[in-house]
């Protein structure tokens, strides 16, 4: 089952549920001291759940440039796959590309677009079109 971001009529395909919980559970366990949805809020508690409403867009959009930024700070091997799980590794193991050399650059969509910049675009069109975010399967 592919998951991505809704916006309206617009769809932003990511992927497999996995991967995206794989990105939520790499911000949460490297970037948020005091657990799950603590410094982003916006993104891991509203986005994450469902569902991110219009009023919270500009400020998931400055939590998302947060975590671009510190994300660089991580080698692609500090990835977590799952965060009740931390020793669950990615099915593909090592074998990325040379492409990536940190966790802002790790995850790349099924469609092979950055998928920090996909959400980035997928909020941009949110807050373009008075519109909620979405997450949703197809």
């Amino acid at each position: 089952m592919t998951v991505g971001f809704k916006v309206k009529y617009y769809w932003y395909q990511v992927g497999h549920g996995d991967f995206l919980h794989s990105f939520f559970s790499t911000v949460s366990y490297h970037l948020e001291e005091h657990g799950w949805g603590s410094k982003y809020p916006h993104l891991l508690n509203e986005l994450y759940q469902g569902k991110l409403e219009t009023k919270n867009i500009e400020a998931a959009l400055e939590e998302l440039k947060d975590i671009k930024e510190r994300l660089k700070e991580y080698s692609p091997s500090q990835v977590i796959w799952d965060i009740e799980d931390s020793n669950k590794r990615p099915p593909w193991g090592d074998n990325i590309s040379e492409d990536i050399t940190d966790l802002s650059n790790y995850f790349v969509t099924s469609d092979g677009e950055d998928f920090i910049s996909l959400l980035k675009s997928a909020l941009e069109k949110g807050l373009k079109t008075k519109s909620e975010v979405l997450i949703d399967s197809i």
